[in-house]
């Protein structure tokens, strides 16, 4: 006796997945002997089950994947998926991953779950990034919903933050998520690499003399301390949108 999921419920998993329009979506242009970078968060999650299915069904061979954090790796292993540390790979094929925040130039905010230094690295490596969301996260400027996360190191937090503010951020160090055993956890949210993430409210891009977003992301790459931050300002080929009841599909590509 095993614990292995019995056969027929390992299909009617599969042909849930096979439904889900968005998630098949991402994976559809993943084509035998691929590198895929595997994102973070409940959109990519619904990606990786799509690729795990498509590579139990034999459809694909020869799939090597990297992942973006600490759970989607586990995701990915559990479903069958072989998972390679990035620190090994210089070249990604195709990236799936899901964004908090996309405005109507493909710029996004991401980091709501902490992975956006990662995100981005495997998105920098990649050929090509889509990027999966729901018609919510359409937003006419970012910082509607999500404030811009900064990843940044324990020493010399405070510079960094006076750094931030001088360019037209506001940061707040963002908490840990509560948990029952308070005593046990760390008093700030930790990233994988186990840094700080810094929350911070956008400035006003519209008002006179503001920084662009590229001009506003190189200036935060330039603070010394600054690990990543979750302004994705070119990294997006193709984003899915799909609408609330999850019947329909739209397709934004870059210009």
């Amino acid at each position: 006796m095993t614990d292995a999921t019995p056969p027929t419920e390992a299909r009617l998993a599969d042909a849930q997945v096979r439904n889900d329009a968005l998630a098949m979506a991402a994976v559809q242009d993943v084509t035998h002997g691929m590198m895929v970078g595997l994102g973070t968060g409940r959109a990519a999650s619904r990606g990786i089950q799509a690729l795990a299915a498509r590579v139990r069904d034999g459809e694909l061979e020869r799939i090597v994947t990297v992942a973006t954090s600490i759970r989607s790796a586990e995701l990915a292993r559990s479903l069958g998926l072989s998972v390679v540390p990035m620190s090994d790979v210089t070249r990604v094929d195709l990236l799936f991953d899901g964004a908090d925040e996309v405005d109507p130039n493909l710029c996004m905010t991401k980091g709501a779950g902490g992975a956006m230094t990662r995100e981005k690295i495997v998105a920098e490596a990649a050929d090509h990034c889509i990027y999966l969301i729901d018609e919510s996260k359409l937003v006419d400027h970012l910082g509607t919903r999500f404030p811009l996360p900064v990843e940044a190191l324990h020493f010399g937090v405070q510079a960094v933050m006076a750094r931030l503010r001088a360019v037209g951020l506001n940061p707040c160090v963002r908490p840990a998520a509560a948990a029952d055993d308070e005593s046990a956890q760390p008093p700030h949210y930790l990233t994988d690499e186990g840094n700080l993430v810094l929350d911070c409210a956008y400035p006003d891009v519209a008002a006179p003399g503001s920084l662009t977003l590229k001009d506003l992301s190189n200036a935060i790459d330039l603070i010394p301390g600054v690990v990543g931050h979750g302004l994705f300002v070119e990294q997006a080929d193709v984003v899915i949108i799909e609408n609330a009841q999850r019947t329909e599909l739209t397709i934004r590509t870059r210009s």
